[in-house]
């Protein structure tokens, strides 16, 4: 045998889809403006609480967001070995599928989707709130504003990652800068460009509980440092290596912004106030009151707003894992041009849109429940790597499982600590959802097994055989229509006879029908059947019932206009049929056009 290799084959054609793949650079911001724009609400949430217990709380700002970091460089760390372990994505969900088995990986999985659905809504949430925060005429559009930048970066998404990518850049940069000058500056400063002094009254004592949840309540911080490892494969090749680069540039990023904020919230003595973020106090703190003020309000309304796609860059490639193990609907695994998973983009809009309306579009109602979902997956990551170490045991693997097992010590704390002081301000609402979106997905894989089943999917299946086939076309009058029709149909099966129904109070139309039939003769069997109820489908299931070929074609022919708008003008007859025949026969329906 003489193979000919083509020009085509000869050469390997170049991957058309590496191009709208990720650079370090895009994959920090495209994945990582989640956590970077963390830093304008998790100091705040650490404020919140410590400031409970006055001037004397306050003061514990800094070794709780030490505490922080440190758990920022473990999950860094962490992440870093779960991208090399797992190149194909998904992240916690992946590690705890192989290493702690197929239920916690669903419980892995669901609460790293409700993590991304939340995540979209908080900072969109957020970038608001700054916005209305300098413009506070804003504030009765809250939720409009919010729905307006859900939809912008929902439409950028739809035309492709890397898009995104090179439209975040830029905006990623500057709110970078911005939150560096303002550390910087304030550092630089012997007292506040303007004052920002509130009193506060110390209403509780400072003790292990209070710093507890100071600390869980700022792990909010440290939402989005997983996306990264969710989504290896839209990163360029090698994408590893890009992969581990953009994850250690964001801890780092972002445990220098949040060491800075909290150097400054000490510094200046800065404590809640109503109408004011913390970092808009900072920053007036360093910078005053002038332009450059301004540039950093914007500069994080627009990189909040963004940040939300951190989750359009991760969620519909978790999705299309989840669909792949047959756990989520298999149209999570489509992919449009510019690798675009359109399903899981859409769905991501809409349940964070959902999310908006029904919190009125205001953070503080999200953010608790934001960091619940977020912990449970840092701990079976976690666990599921101190396995791997335990497992695989390579070289230097005892100090890894280690600093594994520790942070999922810290997460699990975390997310107890969180889910206990929040369970009556919503914390419940993510107890309920994430048992029901694994039972959900649990569902899912068994109505695959069952299909699966019935399709003896993994088995060799007999070899085909020929079955005398039977091509059965409703007809409703002698056209062109009918004629193609009945051409096709006599192409397709060994008999093929048109079925023609009638109803009370038609009999005219019927006795012409007769008429131009016989004169006709296409030389086709014509079966008549008479219906009282007025109905098409029910005489015909009842007729396909009592034929005797054991392969039944339905041929239904309609016309394609020419136009879209043309279809309100068809009556809708051959889809209404096509629907009964599917649910109430075993015939194979076949749909022709009719191109105008």
């Amino acid at each position: 045998m003489t193979i000919v290799k083509t020009p085509a084959a000869a050469e390997e054609p170049p991957d058309t889809g590496e191009r709208h793949r990720l650079s370090v650079a895009g994959g920090l911001a495209v994945l990582s403006l989640d956590a970077m724009a963390s830093v304008a609400y998790g100091p705040e949430a650490i404020v919140l609480v410590l400031a409970l217990a006055g001037g004397a709380g306050l003061g514990f700002t800094i070794p709780v967001t030490l505490a922080i970091a440190g758990l920022l460089v473990v999950l860094t760390v962490s992440y870093r070995q779960v991208i090399a372990a797992f190149p194909e994505g998904g992240g916690a969900y992946g590690v705890a599928t192989k290493h702690l088995g197929r239920r916690a990986g669903l419980v892995a999985g669901a609460s790293l989707v409700i993590d991304y659905v939340l995540n979209v809504a908080v900072s969109v949430a957020a970038g608001v709130a700054a916005l209305t925060s300098a413009f506070p005429e804003l504030l009765p559009y809250t939720v409009w504003l919010c729905l307006g930048v859900l939809a912008l970066v929902t439409g950028v998404n739809l035309k492709g990652v890397a898009y995104s990518a090179r439209a975040f850049i830029g905006p990623t940069v500057v709110y970078v800068a911005a939150i560096l000058l303002v550390v910087v500056a304030g550092l630089f400063r012997s007292e506040p460009a303007v004052s920002v002094g509130h009193q506060v009254a110390g209403l509780q004592t400072v003790g292990v509980l209070l710093l507890l949840k100071a600390f869980a309540n700022g792990c909010a911080a440290l939402t989005g440092v997983e996306a990264i490892a969710n989504a290896v494969p839209s990163f360029k090749r090698p994408r590893v290596r890009r992969a581990q680069r953009a994850e250690v540039a964001l801890g780092a990023l972002l445990a220098v912004m949040l060491l800075g904020i909290a150097a400054l919230i000490e510094k200046f003595a800065i404590a809640p106030a109503d109408g004011v973020t913390v970092l808009a106090q900072v920053t007036l703190a360093s910078l005053g009151d002038g332009p450059l003020f301004y540039l950093v309000q914007f500069a994080t309304v627009v990189l909040l707003g963004l940040a939300a796609n951190t989750s359009f860059g991760g969620l519909p490639v978790l999705a299309r894992l989840l669909a792949r193990d047959n756990n989520l609907p298999h149209l999570f695994a489509l992919r449009a041009d510019r690798q675009v998973h359109r399903y899981g983009i859409a769905f991501l809009a809409v349940t964070s849109g959902l999310l908006l309306v029904a919190s009125r579009g205001e953070m503080n109602l999200l953010v608790p429940l934001f960091a619940i979902g977020v912990f449970v997956g840092f701990t079976l990551s976690q666990a599921g790597m101190v396995r791997h170490w335990l497992t695989d045991r390579p070289a230097g693997w005892r100090w890894r499982a280690v600093l594994n097992g520790f942070g999922a010590l810290l997460t699990f704390m975390a997310a107890i600590v969180v889910t206990v002081t929040k369970f009556g301000e919503g914390g419940w609402l993510i107890a309920v959802a994430l048992p029901l979106l694994v039972a959900a997905m649990e569902w899912v894989n068994r109505q695959y097994a069952r299909i699966g089943r019935r399709l003896e999917i993994g088995r060799t299946p007999m070899p085909p055989k020929p079955r005398r086939s039977l091509v059965v076309v409703p007809v409703q009058t002698v056209t062109r229509l009918t004629r193609e029709a009945l051409s096709a149909a006599l192409s397709l099966g060994d008999r093929v006879v048109a079925v023609n129904v009638t109803h009370p109070g038609e009999e005219r139309q019927a006795r012409a029908f007769a008429e131009d039939w016989d004169r006709w003769d296409p030389g086709v069997e014509l079966v008549r059947l008479f219906d009282a109820h007025r109905r098409l489908d029910r005489p015909l299931l009842t007729y396909l019932r009592g034929v005797p070929e054991p392969h039944v074609f339905v041929l239904i022919a309609e016309v394609e206009p020419e136009h879209a708008w043309q279809r309100m003008l068809q009556n809708q007859r051959g889809a209404v049929l096509a629907r009964a025949l599917r649910r109430g026969a075993d015939a194979v329906v076949c749909r022709m056009r009719f191109r105008v």
